[in-house]
């Protein structure tokens, strides 16, 4: 008993005089336990380099021409003028018009330190036979002359999986399923700097890991919402001319087939209201096929009124269109609603999370091809994928198949550049798709 009355005075006495420091003591502990379950995730960042987030449900086949980039070659590259540079191959040469391509590989290593050769150029084509002339030269006999060849040699090729030639080599894959991947983690060869792509779904889950501090970068967003104000981040603003923002019009509608009509929409919209970059041809800006000098149809409210006089009387009495658009692009369907009913043309607007099998007008998003072979999209043989539904009926559709075709075969630069411009010019007249503008991407960034 006396014990245990000694140690009872002892505590007692103990905890009075040094209270204070045991109380600090155990607040201290509990912050600085919250703080390390907190900050580990931040330092678990540097240590694993740059780790930033993208929006897409990816495989192996289909990532990001930015990584594919880093991690190999094609046998071609192109400049940032779209312009065919050499790539794994230094020097090749067209036979036949163009129907036959033969390439001359350069010194080049696999990542895993093996010599490249031709028999390891594994691009898969249809109606293209390959042929191995030696170890260091390649020949590909397409069924037809096809001048953009080199520009489609540029997708980088790969040994196996994702062994590349590049700079950068895959340290570490992880995947979510035999489908789709769900980080990628690259270190360059040169400096051992790493770099660690995750993927996410949506733009709020690629948000919300931003916060939770998984990752330390976030690219290709077009809502920054809270986060443009949130203390050491970077907001920068990318705009892609690569792509453009265009209204894409079914030129076999009753309405919509009068060229008149197709302009006279054009001309009802104020492109001043778009804050992006103007767009004004299917073409990149960027291109060395981009005709400065089409048609832009600037906001004009008298000619699109002097337009809309000319159509059938019974087509003026119920002017009515059906937009259709995705969530993205729902407040700038809602502007061009409100400019075309200035005009007397009542608009109603359709939310679509899928391109439509049927519309009058759609507003969307389209890629620019590398090289201003257009083809696919506009020539009237192309059902599936030439979307405005223009076809050989109309003799501008005939001149456009025409170009198409020729600025496929012809090899001399300056000759493709002057159908490329008559085919940009021409088109723009007979407005199958309205251009508005570039769009625009944000990367938000810890400092």
């Amino acid at each position: 008993m006396r014990t245990l009355r000694y140690w009872a005075r002892f505590s007692a006495t103990f905890l009075k005089r040094f209270k204070r420091i045991l109380f600090a003591s155990i607040f201290l502990g509990i912050l600085g336990f919250l703080f390390y379950s907190q900050a580990s995730k931040v330092f678990s960042l540097f240590n694993r380099g740059e780790v930033i987030g993208i929006v897409g449900k990816l495989s192996l086949t289909d990532l990001p021409s930015e990584i594919q980039s880093k991690v190999s070659l094609g046998l071609t590259t192109l400049d940032e003028n779209d312009n065919v540079k050499p790539g794994i191959a230094t020097y090749w040469e067209s036979q036949e018009e163009g129907r036959v391509w033969i390439f001359k590989l350069g010194d080049y290593t696999w990542q895993d330190g093996s010599r490249i050769r031709a028999s390891d150029i594994n691009y898969q084509f249809s109606d293209v036979t390959k042929e191995i002339l030696d170890d260091r030269t390649i020949k590909f006999t397409l069924k037809d002359p096809f001048a953009p060849f080199p520009s489609v040699v540029s997708r980088p090729i790969f040994k196996q999986g994702l062994l590349g030639a590049g700079e950068w080599e895959v340290q570490k894959l992880s995947s979510l399923s035999s489908q789709l991947t769900q980080s990628i983690q690259l270190v360059s060869k040169k400096t051992g700097k790493k770099q660690t792509y995750r993927f996410y779904q949506t733009e709020d889950a690629l948000r919300t890991a931003y916060k939770l501090g998984q990752i330390n970068k976030l690219m290709g967003i077009m809502d920054t919402r809270e986060l443009s104000g949130w203390p050491n981040s970077v907001v920068e603003e990318y705009t892609h001319e690569d792509r453009y923002v265009g209204i894409f019009i079914n030129t076999e509608d009753p309405i919509l087939s009068s060229k008149s009509a197709r302009q006279a929409l054009a001309y009802a919209i104020n492109k001043d209201n778009f804050p992006q970059k103007r767009a004004i041809s299917p073409i990149s800006p960027n291109s060395w096929a981009f005709n400065p000098q089409v048609k832009q149809y600037n906001y004009n409210l008298d000619r699109s009124r002097e337009l809309l006089k000319t159509l059938p009387e019974q087509v003026k009495k119920d002017l009515n269109i059906n937009l259709v658009t995705s969530p993205s692009l729902l407040h700038i369907a809602d502007k061009i609603k409100s400019d075309w009913e200035v005009v007397g043309v009542k608009t109603h607007i359709q939310v679509s999370n899928a391109p439509p099998q049927s519309f009058q007008t759609f507003l969307a998003i389209q890629a620019i091809p590398y090289d201003p072979d257009q083809y696919s999209f506009w020539h009237s043989t192309q059902t599936a994928t030439n979307i405005t539904r223009y076809s050989k009926k109309e003799k501008e559709s005939q001149r456009i198949d025409k170009l198409l075709e020729d600025g496929r075969k012809t090899l001399d630069a300056e000759e493709r550049k002057k159908i490329y411009f008559d085919f940009q010019r021409f088109l723009l007249e007979d407005l199958p798709v309205i251009p508005l503008f570039h769009p625009v991407t944000y990367t938000i960034s810890r400092k």
